[in-house]
């Protein structure tokens, strides 16, 4: 192949425009921002506490993060539909994603990070958006928990920290513009640095609460923000490294394979359902 052809192959045509199932609005970027605000207090509040807090409380507190964070993921879902309106066709592939995303994610956990449901979520929501992307990485997740067993105090995190992911990509430049090997190299970059991210901040979640490591790696109440966040990094890579980084290669590996075939079925899918297509009702002839 010449380099002529590859040239036409990368560039889009008009009926390339990336379509999109949900576009965002004043209420869903509302939304979007209140979950995003609470994320950040959620995972990161222990850093900042005194000396004197009872960060063992947090077990009892569990379920109430539990209770108060799925709200307002799903006020995302509601706001969206306020908005623009969620069709029975983006619901009908907004199921089709979660589950396939949800299937894919135990062909790979607790083996050695391996988790191949990143790539398809960081496809997915380039395709369809940010909007789509924070509410098809929650709804995958908690899928997945569900089918996997893993419900528990830290699934609101998994779902907002999947859904940031999906939302991400979303938000990359070029969505109507960018295509062919330079789309697969942004999306393969993004995808090993979000999936380094998603375990660090999900990491952040849990070593406040790890008692009895007393070790250079071990959170201390009340010192300096500086101090923890080093020995937090040393935690990191002490313990959690050896996941991240595969999980990184396989989403990137994934993404330059595979990515091409999923992106235009994807894109297909996405044209025939004509989301933006106005519905209009023409008066019956008898």
């Amino acid at each position: 192949m010449n380099d002529a052809h590859q040239t036409h192959l990368d560039r889009p045509d008009h009926s390339d425009r990336q379509v999109r199932p949900v576009r965002l609005g004043p209420r869903s970027v509302a939304a979007l921002g209140l979950v995003t605000a609470i994320g950040f207090v959620a995972f990161g509040w222990p850093l900042f506490a005194g000396g004197d807090s009872s960060l063992s409380a947090h077990a009892k507190d569990a379920p109430w993060l539990f209770a108060a964070l799925l709200p307002l993921l799903l006020g995302v879902v509601v706001a969206t539909i306020a908005d623009v309106g969620l069709d029975a066709k983006a619901i009908a592939m907004l199921g089709v994603l979660a589950a396939a995303g949800a299937a894919l994610r135990p062909l790979g956990a607790g083996t050695a990070g391996i988790e191949p449901m990143f790539f398809l979520m960081v496809l997915s929501g380039r395709v369809l958006g940010p909007g789509f992307g924070f509410v098809l990485g929650s709804v995958s997740m908690f899928a997945s928990a569900l089918l996997t067993g893993g419900v528990g105090p830290w699934m609101p995190f998994q779902m907002l920290a999947m859904g940031w992911v999906c939302m991400g990509a979303g938000l990359l430049p070029g969505p109507d513009t960018l295509r062919g090997r330079g789309e697969l190299y942004v999306l393969g970059a993004y995808g090993a640095v979000s999936s380094v991210l998603y375990g660090t901040v999900m990491n952040l979640q849990g070593w406040p609460y790890i008692g009895g490591l007393a070790t250079g790696v071990s959170f201390v109440p009340g010192d300096p923000v500086g101090e923890n966040l080093a020995r937090f990094l040393a935690y990191c890579l002490a313990t959690s490294l050896g996941w991240d980084l595969p999980r990184a290669v396989v989403t990137v590996a994934l993404s330059l394979t595979l990515g091409p075939a999923v992106l235009k079925a994807l894109r297909r899918a996405t044209r025939r359902a004509a989301f933006e297509t106005p519905v209009t009702f023409e008066p019956s002839r008898r």
